[in-house]
């Protein structure tokens, strides 16, 4: 694994009337096998591993995640846009309401399957 910070970091306005501000910190890269872990203020994980041929962006939905204290969706915005979200149980009102300020629906739970 290779960080790359950047510093200061890019920051960007993004969200549909641009009142949320990004900042890009840098790149990791990531040879095949390598795994990151990620872990929220609250201590639950979130994995990310490269394979040859591209990313397991998540964990599995139905197992891990889920056990983690995870809810795993598809959502969909304004412009049609497909994205994975994966939202910490006890934080769902905070999603809700970003999803309802950003204009976008909850196409499936996935950890529901």
């Amino acid at each position: 694994m290779r960080f790359v910070p950047k510093d200061p970091p890019r920051t960007f306005r993004v969200g549909r009337d641009q009142s949320i501000e990004l900042s890009d910190c840098g790149r990791v890269y990531l040879a095949p096998d390598e795994l990151l872990t990620f872990e929220t203020p609250s201590g639950r994980e979130h994995d990310f591993a490269a394979k040859s041929w591209g990313f397991y962006a998540t964990p599995s939905v139905n197992g891990r995640l889920k056990d983690q204290g995870f809810k795993t969706a598809l959502v969909r915005n304004r412009q049609g846009r497909i994205f994975v979200m994966v939202v910490e149980q006890d934080r769902m009102p905070d999603f809700e309401a970003y999803c309802r300020s950003e204009q976008q629906d909850v196409l499936e739970w996935l950890d529901e399957r």
